[in-house]
């Protein structure tokens, strides 16, 4: 894509369709939202004519990949984002169909297990067994470092093999350390998932994931469809690296 806002589009465009398809095969559609930046620029889209009346928004799951242990009305809630530009402008959308990750709740592992019981809720799969929720779209983004939803390098989250949600901590270079987060056999289970890439600084990570290498986390998902959307620095600048 040749700017951000071309990524905004055809993200918003991916969703819409993922959503759509869902709702016409399944009757409804279990979504995980993204982190980071792009969001600001996507949920807008989504809000607004003629996506708005695309999709029956009282259909959709909604869903996190990850958390930061902030409140809700905090400027760094993934949550919050997502409730001013995009929840609270939808029409139809159920209270009960909104999932928030209690990434702020005191003990976070008991927080992460209830809300593995409340996925397995919404996707009819009971958490500790052998099966895995399937989500019909989960959006990822990646930072510089190969990071995806809160899975970053060396993180012993990487290795989860049987639990769907998890305390997760960033690297001390980041100003919100304490997270929660999906695992990859949650993101590796579902339907389609979605990475949307900006940024120059993201280009070494980009090709080293795209040319096959497991050492980052981005690089260890692998759902059954993997869909890659990047403006022009991130494609650019990788295809050079």
């Amino acid at each position: 894509m040749p700017t951000p806002a071309a990524l905004a589009e055809a993200a918003a465009d991916r969703v819409v369709a993922s959503a759509r398809n869902a709702i016409r095969r399944r009757g409804r559609c279990v979504l995980a939202l993204s982190g980071g930046s792009i969001p600001r620029l996507v949920y807008p889209l989504l809000a607004a004519p003629p996506r708005v009346g695309a999709v029956d928004w009282s259909r959709v799951e909604f869903f996190w990949g990850d958390e930061r242990a902030v409140p809700p009305n905090h400027p760094d809630s993934n949550y919050g984002l997502a409730r001013r530009l995009l929840l609270d402008q939808l029409p139809g959308v159920r209270p009960d169909a909104v999932h928030r990750m209690p990434a702020d709740a005191p003990d976070r592992d008991v927080a992460a297990r209830r809300h593995e019981a409340e996925l397995g809720r919404a996707t009819g799969v009971r958490p500790g067994t052998s099966g895995r929720p399937r989500f019909d779209l989960i959006w990822l983004g990646m930072g510089p470092d190969g990071h995806t939803a809160s899975l970053f390098p060396g993180a012993s989250a990487l290795d989860e093999r049987r639990r769907w949600v998890v305390p997760a901590t960033a690297p001390r270079t980041v100003a919100v350390r304490e997270r929660m987060s999906i695992t990859l056999p949650v993101i590796n289970a579902a339907r389609q998932v979605l990475f949307v890439v900006a940024g120059a600084d993201k280009a070494a990570a980009v090709r080293s994931v795209r040319a096959g290498s497991r050492d980052l986390p981005a690089g260890r998902v692998h759902a059954r469809s993997t869909l890659w959307l990047l403006d022009a620095t991130a494609a650019d600048k990788a295809a050079r690296v």
